[in-house]
């Protein structure tokens, strides 16, 4: 396969493109720069070519941090009477 071909896409992906392409045109974007734009948009959102129905990319971010996981006690792993004496003031 070629660099640059777009038959590995499914029809909706290539419909995504045209939108978003279509979009860039009216700002003013060259036709070959909406074109790339619109391309590395869909491969962003996507994860490129043809995917299976389940097959998700997982979000950078979660629903739980880990200072909540904790609860209230937030960083502190020590007890408190086992902490250094020189910071108690």
């Amino acid at each position: 396969m070629p660099r640059g071909d777009k038959s590995s896409y499914t029809s909706k992906q290539k419909r995504q493109a045209e939108h978003i392409e279509s979009g860039y045109k009216r700002r003013g974007v060259s036709s070959g720069e909406a074109e790339r734009r619109a391309w590395a948009t869909v491969n962003k959102e996507t994860g490129g070519g043809k995917k299976g129905g389940a097959r998700k990319k997982r979000s950078s971010s979660t629903s739980r941090s880990a200072s909540s996981r904790r609860g209230k006690k937030g960083t502190s792993r020590r007890r408190s009477s086992s902490r250094s004496t020189s910071r108690k003031k």
